[in-house]
């Protein structure tokens, strides 16, 4: 069955390499142009990813790496996002690396593609150089770019900000600190802004705590003035994860203030079990917690307030 197979797919091939022939074979072997040589090709890298016939798919990713791109830029594209189709993401960027468009619509389309090749192949330091030059500068550019996430099989098709996308290879380069002045660049939704800049607090581990907590408080404005409880309770509780645990008077202004703040938002967004945790931790309001416990057992623990069966050794 296999070998049927193999058979099959070979025989396909060598017909879309027949019409790489002019006049349907005859006379002297010559590619046509990269564009019009794509399609077949690219219908079988999908036949040979079905059959998961690693021989086959290499085969063709060689095929598509050799097809001429000497006629301008439009052919490097063509070619290198077929490469990045067939599963052949660097032999993309060497494709990609053919040409360096001047600035203009085919630099823009150039460089995206030069990301996505990046991107596919978890190359961040290339991805991040691509998005650098695409901003020319000014990462704030990068806000209304969306940028393909990798598809999930049987999910609809995703997008993200490249600036996020950007703030993502630096901090997979380990470079945090760079990832933070990149998304403190936002300047977005109040909601947008407000979770990039608690992030940016995340990464930049080395912050001043008067200017951590003025960061974040930044971020919580514009987090409240959206409506986005919940990511104010992010927030919030990201302010709080450094902080001491034990009575609330061992708190700073700045933190203490964050817990109370957290305790109050726990019943706007019904969240009785963050606040028990808080409560637990930081020993706020005694009487309240014992309330929280009680609310929070199980039905069936000691104490709890389900109906307990008869005891059969009651009369």
């Amino acid at each position: 069955m296999q070998a049927g197979r193999s058979r099959s797919t070979a025989l396909a091939l060598g017909l879309a390499w027949a019409t790489l022939l002019p006049g349907g074979g005859g006379g002297r072997l010559r590619a046509q142009p990269a564009p019009e040589a794509i399609p077949p090709l690219l219908d079988l890298c999908q036949q040979a990813r079905a059959a998961a016939d690693a021989v086959q798919l290499r085969s063709l990713q060689d095929r598509l790496l050799a097809l001429p791109t000497d006629q301008g830029l439009e052919p490097v594209l063509a070619s290198a996002d077929a490469l990045v189709r067939c599963e052949a993401p660097d032999a993309a960027l060497t494709v990609l690396a053919r040409r360096s468009p001047a600035p203009g619509p085919g630099r823009r389309a150039w460089l995206l593609l030069q990301w996505r090749a990046a991107d596919a192949g978890l190359d961040h330091e290339r991805a991040a150089q691509a998005l650098r030059w695409l901003a020319e500068g000014d990462p704030v550019r990068l806000q209304e770019v969306s940028l393909p996430l990798a598809p999930r099989q049987g999910a609809s098709p995703q997008t993200r900000s490249a600036l996020d996308q950007l703030a993502d290879h630096l901090e997979s380069l380990g470079r945090a600190d760079e990832a933070a002045v990149v998304l403190l660049a936002s300047r977005g939704t109040p909601e947008s802004d407000a979770r990039r800049w608690g992030r940016a607090v995340a990464l930049s581990t080395g912050l001043e705590p008067d200017l951590r907590d003025s960061l974040l408080e930044r971020a919580l404005e514009q987090a409240a003035a959206s409506g986005a409880w919940g990511l104010v309770a992010d927030l919030l509780d990201q302010q709080l994860a450094a902080a001491p645990s034990g009575p609330i008077t061992q708190l700073s202004a700045a933190e203490a203030q964050a817990l109370q703040r957290r305790l109050r938002l726990s019943g706007r967004i019904d969240d009785a079990y963050g606040e028990w945790l808080l409560q637990r931790r930081f020993a706020a309001d005694p009487a309240r917690a014992a309330q929280l416990d009680r609310l929070l057992r199980s039905p069936r623990d000691p104490g709890g307030h389900a109906v307990q069966p008869p005891d059969p050794s009651l009369p």
